[in-house]
């Protein structure tokens, strides 16, 4: 038998990997954009880009969520079993690139402000004063230059934009649409990294304060890289306790030998840390409020809102379907972090006096009530936690992007509290939309807050979990506080004599009134979304 019928042989007993590129189609778009990103920010003419990549992006994350729309009911493994298209999957993608599409559009916005410009003699205008703006942009003109050099004010005058964002956005967008739909460890911790690297470098690239957004990244990081070790050793564990990285292989192998789990239990423990981290869960949210506060506002908001969305996804999956078999060891554990999740975001932003800070330590809270819901660990869990994914993510964007509206007298962002002063009898209009946002996270009813924390307490009563739903009433309570605090800040207090300006960038205008109409729309007609998240609670084992 010759060389040529041995390989005939072969490969009619062996077959090859299955890829099924229909399923794969939303995560290969978005990925095929990224690629293209990057061929456009090496070869193409600079003044081609900036209109190249924000067509691109919206373009690659549009069609990517009408495949998610398209394969609606679908539930099978691809690649060999490393990834899991189920309704869990496709309302988590679906959410995430809804939200990425806003964030996109919030790092888009390019606009000049309108600033009244001091009159240079009678009835004329100087050209300095008459060009003062790009204070829109939120991004740094030159990434490579000293903060405060002689080329970073070089490129300031030259009018550069950092098209690069673009790019590593749809790269991390990509790793966000993999990582809760990830069916083996190994795959997940490559989603990981993948929406983690784009991530680190986005925080350090904010135009005015670079100093602290570069100190934001750098926390970021190595935070990061410890969290991605602890992972990293969570996977060790499981394939010495189960001998496969598969979670189907996982949940099979403790269910055949519950007694003699323990290297389970610890394999557990260290990849919630990885997961925990991503969440922003305590004792694992030191990193929030700073990389908040320091990161370009566009990615504050997308990464407060998408990174949240998919890291509870992904930590969903492996409690759902690699160890349910240990629920009643990681359910107690569960609980506890959540309770001092809820408490130490609602006291800690009590104290805060920047804005973004105290919507930093507000997510915080938030992922406490998110852990409330999966502590319960059955299916109505599972629904309501995906509905309050959908309702915190698109609250959570419109906060960000109404806080970027709001500028001092130097142009800068202006989010100090006291600066917010009377910010409702300047303009009512935005102070409202805030307001709607702030009483959202409240939880107060027609509002979606109250119905996402509604159905994550009754999964908890549900699941004999009372007490959780005891801490949890009484933290919203302090959390109303705070956020009671800036409303009565904003329509009842004089503002000052330096009172900010408020601009009104077209494309961040329409993320705020978007957002604010779905949070209104969720709180009074919530019961589609709410079939929907019902419907989609299936995972493929």
């Amino acid at each position: 038998m010759t060389s040529q019928d041995y390989g005939t042989v072969l490969a009619a007993t062996v077959p090859a990997p299955s890829i099924e590129y229909s399923t794969l189609s939303p995560m290969l778009i978005v990925f095929g954009a990224a690629v293209i990103g990057v061929l456009v920010e090496a070869f193409a003419p600079r003044r081609y880009r900036y209109g190249t990549q924000v067509l691109l992006g919206l373009a690659g994350t549009a069609t990517a969520l009408a495949a998610v729309i398209l394969l609606a009911g679908t539930s099978e493994t691809a690649v060999s079993g490393a990834v899991a298209i189920d309704g869990v999957t496709l309302l988590l993608q679906g959410t995430i690139l809804v939200v990425s599409i806003l964030g996109l559009l919030l790092i888009a916005e390019r606009g000049t402000e309108r600033t009244a410009a001091p009159r240079s003699g009678p009835g004329t205008w100087s050209l300095a004063a008459a060009t003062i703006g790009r204070g829109v942009d939120a991004f740094t003109a030159q990434a490579a230059a000293v903060p405060g050099s002689a080329d970073e004010a070089a490129a300031n005058r030259a009018g550069a934009v950092t098209t690069e964002v673009f790019p590593l956005t749809m790269l991390a967008i990509g790793g966000l649409l993999l990582f809760p739909a990830s069916n083996d460890l190994l795959t997940m911790f490559v989603a990981l990294e993948v929406l983690s690297l784009p991530l680190y470098l986005l925080c350090g690239l904010a135009r005015r304060n670079r100093l602290l957004s570069q100190e934001a990244a750098l926390k970021y990081f190595l935070l990061g890289a410890f969290s991605s070790a602890f992972f990293l050793y969570g996977v060790a564990l499981l394939y010495g306790q189960a001998g496969t990285v598969e979670l189907n292989g996982i949940a099979e192998a403790i269910t055949a030998n519950p007694s003699n789990a323990m290297l389970a239990l610890l394999g557990t423990a260290m990849l919630a840390v990885g997961l925990l981290f991503k969440i922003g869960a305590v004792p694992f949210q030191s990193w929030v409020p700073d990389v908040y506060q320091g990161a370009p506002t566009p990615i504050t908001a997308f990464m407060a809102a998408a990174t949240k969305i998919a890291a509870v996804g992904a930590l969903l999956r492996v409690l759902q379907v690699a160890v349910p078999g240990l629920r009643d060891d990681w359910r107690p554990i569960l609980a506890a972090v959540a309770i001092a999740t809820m408490v130490a975001g609602a006291v800690m932003a009590i104290t805060q006096t920047d804005i973004k800070r105290m919507l930093a330590y507000s997510s915080v809270a938030h992922a406490g009530f998110i852990l409330t819901g999966l502590s319960a660990a059955d299916d109505a869990s599972v629904a309501a936690v995906l509905f309050y994914l959908v309702a915190y993510g698109l609250s959570t964007i419109g906060a960000f992007a109404a806080v970027s509206l709001v500028r001092g007298v130097d142009g800068g962002e202006a989010t100090g509290l006291s600066q917010w002063a009377g910010l409702g009898r300047t303009s009512p209009l935005l102070a409202s939309l805030f307001a709607l946002f702030l009483l959202s996270f409240a939880g107060l009813p027609l509002t979606s807050g109250f119905v996402a924390k509604f159905a994550v307490f009754g999964a908890a009563a549900g699941a004999d979990a009372i007490y959780l739903v005891i801490v949890g009433v009484i933290c919203s309570a302090i959390a109303a506080f705070f956020y009671i605090r800036v409303i009565v800040l904003m329509f009842f207090t004089d503002p000052p004599a330096d009172a900010p300006r408020v601009i009104t960038p077209v494309l961040t205008s329409i993320v705020v009134a978007g957002t604010s109409a779905a949070t209104l729309v969720l709180g009074i007609l919530p019961q589609p979304l709410l079939d929907l998240a019902e419907r989609a609670s299936t995972f493929t084992r």
